[in-house]
């Protein structure tokens, strides 16, 4: 069955996320490293770990596995997922898959790059109504999909 973990620290969607899985009756992970506020909700589990570098992160990437969902924009987190099959979406609801996760780590190394060299980086845009939007819309469709019966072609024996 699937699994929401949520990256929770810095996470904008957390209220969206609820929403879609008590829709659906999916279990939710809010993981960070201090107390977080949640909805009384046997489906919303609060999970607290260790303050420190990649800790939260590093939980979440221990947990998740095929068919689950991991809600974050860290990047490096995400590739951890995507490799043990697990879906990803960040807060302005762009999938994170095996197909887009090599340009991602490439694109944020960059920018990390530039950035150690001295380099000044435009910052991205703010979160908008339009992000929260498009992150409840891609969400819902990502739960509808993997909910769905996946068809395999029968192997010869």
């Amino acid at each position: 069955m699937t699994r929401i973990y949520i990256d929770a620290d810095a996470c904008p969607v957390k209220d969206e996320t609820y929403r879609v899985a008590g829709r659906y009756k999916l279990s939710v992970a809010v993981v960070s490293n201090r107390m977080i506020v949640i909805p009384e909700s046997p489906l919303i589990e609060r999970v607290v770990v260790e303050a420190g570098p990649d800790v939260a992160d590093d939980w979440i990437a221990e947990q998740a596995q095929e068919g689950d969902i991991v809600v974050t924009g860290d990047i490096p987190l995400a590739a951890r997922c995507v490799e043990k099959g697990a879906s990803v979406i960040d807060s302005k609801g762009k999938i994170l898959d095996a197909n887009s996760i090599g340009m991602a780590l490439a694109m944020r190394n960059l920018m990390t790059d530039l950035r150690s060299a001295g380099m000044e980086t435009p910052g991205g845009p703010s979160f908008s109504k339009t992000d929260r939007s498009r992150y409840l819309s891609a969400l819902d469709t990502l739960v509808v999909r993997l909910r769905k019966p996946r068809f395999r072609i029968p192997v010869a024996p």
